[in-house]
């Protein structure tokens, strides 16, 4: 399928896709349609990242939670098991699977997070002249786990994970600006310019998706990422957690401009 097409896809169609075993990265699918982070905790741990994304909503902004066991939730009409494109599955912290179907460890007492993701203001980036680097080259977008502490919770708590993006120096105001008017999907960056001081060595080498360039007059900008709370199921060693495979997001059936502020 060409980018036109998965730009021009509604939601039903695309988990339809990735329900038959497409396995891809989703920025740019579904023009207008909110795209989110899963993350799947055993109900006994569900107060815990709740309140983890409470104290720390840049990274964890919560758009829905479904009930124990439940695999739909208010603003996903599909089946949370099934239609996402990849996931990954957690025992004691350690990523010991990558599947494209999780019916088969879906457990009962699973309670299903999800959590605002940046792909959706990437259309408005790009209406707003702002080039989007992964997109255009068809890859996922980097991923960072960097040196800033989140806030903890219970018995979580773990780093802040970013994405990044290459803005020309003359668009980072207006990469700002629209992206400052959805914050619940991340909002303004956190951070611009030295990747070092936010604890990034190399952004040759991302910990999540695949390398960018960032060229000559360009800065490097880091929005929170919702992966954050899947760092944190890592660094606190969550007996069971299924979380999506980062950058192979949940596409809800909610319009982009629901969470858009004036």
């Amino acid at each position: 399928m060409t980018p036109q097409d998965v730009r021009s896809l509604r939601p039903a169609k695309a988990r339809e896709l990735f329900r038959d075993g497409l396995r891809t990265p989703t920025a740019g699918w579904c023009r207008g349609w909110t795209q989110a982070n899963l993350l799947a905790v055993p109900r006994a741990l569900a107060y815990d990242l709740l309140l983890f994304a409470q104290r720390n909503p840049k990274s964890c902004p919560v758009l829905d939670v479904g009930d124990p066991g439940e695999h739909r939730t208010g603003i996903f009409a599909g089946d949370l098991r099934t239609d996402l494109p990849g996931y990954r599955v957690y025992e004691n912290g350690v990523p010991v699977a990558e599947v494209a179907d999780v019916r088969d460890v879906w457990r009962a007492d699973l309670v299903p997070f999800l959590i605002g993701c940046s792909f959706t203001f990437e259309d408005a980036l790009i209406q707003a002249g702002v080039p989007i680097r992964h997109i255009d080259q068809g890859v996922n977008v980097p991923m960072y786990v960097t040196s800033v502490p989140c806030r903890p919770a219970g018995g979580l708590s773990g780093p802040m994970v970013v994405s990044m993006r290459p803005v020309p120096a003359a668009l980072v105001a207006t990469a700002i600006r629209v992206t400052s008017r959805y914050p619940a999907l991340h909002g303004a960056p956190v951070h611009a310019g030295d990747p070092a001081e936010i604890g990034v060595t190399d952004l040759h080498r991302p910990d999540f998706g695949d390398p960018v360039e960032v060229g000559p007059g360009e800065i490097p900008l880091f929005w929170a990422c919702g992966v954050t709370p899947q760092a944190a199921v890592m660094a606190s060693g969550v007996p069971f957690a299924i979380g999506h495979l980062p950058g192979h997001m949940a596409i809800t059936d909610v319009r982009d401009h629901h969470f858009q502020v004036p």
